[in-house]
Parts: structure tokens; sequence; C-alpha cells
């Protein structure tokens, strides 16, 4: 919220404090997350730096870092209007069960996700029913 108003922002942004989805009312056309998805037993592993700047919440995606994603999924189907998109980043090695998770909630991927420079599976579009 400071930043936005520092940068003059502040009348077009809105700020919502809740669990996941839970604040928010849709329909959007467009949904990105950026959720927590590092399992919890990996924490300990993280990099120093990694572990010293984001807080614990950001990062700890539970026993196998896919805790965000099904609460994402749950309520995505009310978020996105007709004809919207998600985009998810994933953690590294979890395109094919975000697939399939999402999939178990009515959404298909628009087709492989997208990798980022070191070639992990990155992020997922997302679109309710099958795949275009």
């Amino acid at each position: 919220r400071e930043n936005a108003l520092r940068l003059g922002l502040g009348a077009r942004a809105a700020f919502l404090v809740g669990d996941w989805a839970g604040a928010l009312r849709g329909p959007f056309d467009l949904v990105l997350s950026n959720p927590p998805y590092i399992p919890t037993g990996d924490m300990a592993g993280l990099d120093r730096d990694v572990r010293a700047h984001d807080p614990h919440a950001a990062l700890d995606g539970g026993t196998d870092g896919l805790d965000a994603y099904r609460a994402i999924l749950a309520d995505l189907g009310r978020l996105l209007a007709p004809g919207g998109v998600a985009v998810l980043e994933l953690g590294i090695g979890q395109e094919a069960e975000v697939t399939e998770t999402a999939a178990a909630a009515g959404f298909a991927a628009t087709g492989p996700a997208r990798r980022d420079l070191g070639g992990v599976a990155r992020a997922l579009t997302l679109r309710h029913g099958s795949p275009a």
C-alpha cells in the first residue's frame, strides 16, 4: 500500500487481507499467483539468503509443497470470468502434479508450462475445462 501511494497509484490499487482468495470477489479475466511451493521438509536446506529474505509463510507450501495450489484451485472457479485465464508459478518438478490437481478442479493447462532461464517449468496457464 505504501509503495502504491508513493508511486501515485493509490487510487488505482486495492489491498485486501484474507485467507487465499476468501477476500476476493470476481469475476477476473486474469488471476496470477506466485504461491508458496517449497515442501516443508526442504525449508531448512534453502539458501540462507532466501530464508533470511522471504517470510516463512511465503515459502512453505506444506508437506508436499502443493497446499496453496489446492486452496487456490478450490476458489478459482468462482473468481475467473468466462474465458478467463489463471497463471500459477510452479516449484521445481511440480508441473505434473499441479496440472493433475487443476484437472480434478475442472481446469486444463493451455499447454506445457513456460520454462525459466534455467529450463525449469515455471509458469502454468489454466482455463476452465478442456485445453484450448
